[in-house]
């Protein structure tokens, strides 16, 4: 039987909230599957329960009981650092079985040398790939995932389902974003003709999607969001009537947005505008929109996103991989933009983990004409946790280590000799090297434990992936 009561003590604690409290030695008290308690010094002993009839009043935990069934876990968090767990608001999980491919390319030359070999996907690949994805982000501290697939190639099975359900079986919080392309190369698009959609089956598939998996409740595990994939590979039409969709239905809108400069340009001549002016121009901007990447974009850009409420994903990795560029975080934070960090797919990103993320937006984004002043340590781990999960209009829920939130918590190991020397945990996490993870918690339920999945078989999915990507190989170079 799960622990409905379990009791941290001894640990670091980085808060995330409105002030970023950090408790040197605090604890979080989880209840089933909120937060309950957070606070310095030791945890507070378990109220007294109501009794009913033929009951007696219990003490909590002195007698080992608390929580609605009773069970009690205490842990020792001397040595380690407790945040809130990790929100990847970017990522395309079928990228995983293509990875290593196309590594010294830009954006649309990589799209192009990839394209034909991901319209070869079906759904056993899909699988495979999206358990690999998962597994590889949860075991590095990640809680809450976004997927952005939008390859849906004839005859491939129900990709969707399979990807739902690699991550209902992992057990992390998952949202969908459905994408779609119906723009191939014969109407001026960039992804070849049999890998797009017929505008009227990408609406069907998405709202489909909605229908079977889409849970609007305080504490859902699968959300839907509505995510034409870009500017250069969707029509106008179907921006348009996804927002309708997607506003008809209360889910959030999703796609990639001023990416590089190359997209730039093909807005700039297909449409006489830059993309953000594109994307308001057919009602995609605001508080229910978030954009990958957001590289290129002017003063005005930035105001557009400020005045109307819209996200960005941040993606450092990935966009220093395709040399997009470097985004203008600090200027984006500092007109009130909400921004959370993304692994973007592992064929851009082959770490395929998050909690890199942290580090990598600070070192990159020092670079640019902000110099030192551009994040800082606590700045990134927000970028990582609360600024996901605003991104994701999931604020009130998960995103800060804070009584009444969902008990999404990651335990990271620092007393090694990687962060021996770190006096500050938050600064040991971020420009440390990758700490461990010895627990991660998803509602209350361990999904790692001592730095290994508790939900699925981790050398079963490496098998997995790497058989799938030996035969999607194969069947690219046949066709």
């Amino acid at each position: 039987m799960a622990a409905s009561r379990i009791v941290i003590e001894n640990c670091a604690i980085a808060t995330v909230d409105a002030h970023d409290t950090v408790y040197a030695s605090g604890h979080v008290v989880v209840e089933d599957d909120r937060i309950v308690s957070v606070g310095a010094g030791p945890a507070p002993a378990a109220p007294r329960t109501a009794t009913g009839p033929g009951e007696r009043a219990g003490s909590g935990e002195r007698n080992g009981s608390g929580g609605r069934d009773g069970a009690v876990r205490r842990i020792d968090g001397t040595g380690h650092l407790v945040t809130p767990g990790l929100v990847n608001t970017h990522h395309h999980f079928y990228q995983w079985i293509t990875r290593g491919l196309a590594t010294d390319h830009n954006l649309f030359d990589w799209l192009v040398a990839l394209y034909p070999v991901w319209a070869r996907l079906d759904e056993p690949m899909v699988r495979a790939a999206a358990r690999g994805s998962l597994a590889m982000m949860a075991r590095g501290g990640v809680t809450t995932a976004v997927d952005h697939h939008y390859v849906y190639p004839r005859g491939a099975g129900d990709l969707t389902g399979a990807i739902v359900g690699a991550a209902a079986e992992t057990g992390v919080r998952f949202t969908l974003a459905r994408g779609s392309m119906d723009l191939g190369t014969s109407d001026g698009g960039l992804p070849p003709d049999f890998a797009v959609e017929p505008l009227d089956t990408a609406l069907a598939g998405t709202e489909e999607a909605i229908d079977r998996y889409h849970d609007p409740a305080f504490d859902a595990m699968t959300q839907i969001a509505v995510a034409p994939c870009s500017p250069f590979s969707v029509s106008t039409e179907l921006l348009k009537q996804g927002a309708e969709l997607a506003r008809r239905r209360g889910v959030r809108l999703h796609t990639h947005g001023s990416e590089t400069a190359e997209e730039v340009r093909f807005c700039e001549e297909r449409f006489g505008m830059g993309p953000t002016d594109y994307l308001q121009s057919v009602d995609w901007l605001g508080p229910d929109v978030w954009m990958a990447h957001c590289v290129h974009m002017n003063d005005e850009d930035i105001a557009a996103f400020a005045r109307t409420g819209t996200g960005v994903a941040h993606c450092p990795s990935s966009n220093a991989r395709l040399a997009a560029g470097i985004a203008r975080v600090p200027d984006l934070l500092a007109a009130g933009v909400p921004v959370g960090l993304g692994v973007d797919g592992t064929a851009s990103n082959e770490s395929g983990e998050l909690h890199t993320e942290l580090r990598n937006a600070l070192l990159v984004g020092r670079l640019g004409p902000h110099g030192e002043k551009a994040l800082n340590a606590r700045q990134a781990l927000r970028l990582g946790t609360y600024g996901g999960a605003r991104v994701l209009g999931r604020a009130e829920q998960i995103g800060s280590v804070e009584e009444g939130k969902l008990a999404d918590l990651v335990l990271w190991k620092m007393d090694t000799l990687a962060h021996a020397s770190i006096a500050d945990p938050v600064v040991a996490l971020v420009f440390g090297a990758p700490a461990p993870v010895t627990l991660s918690l998803v509602g209350g339920r361990p999904v790692v434990e001592g730095g290994r999945l508790t939900t699925v078989d981790e050398d079963a999915v490496a098998r997995a992936t790497r058989d799938e990507a030996r035969r999607l190989a194969r069947i690219a170079e046949q066709n």
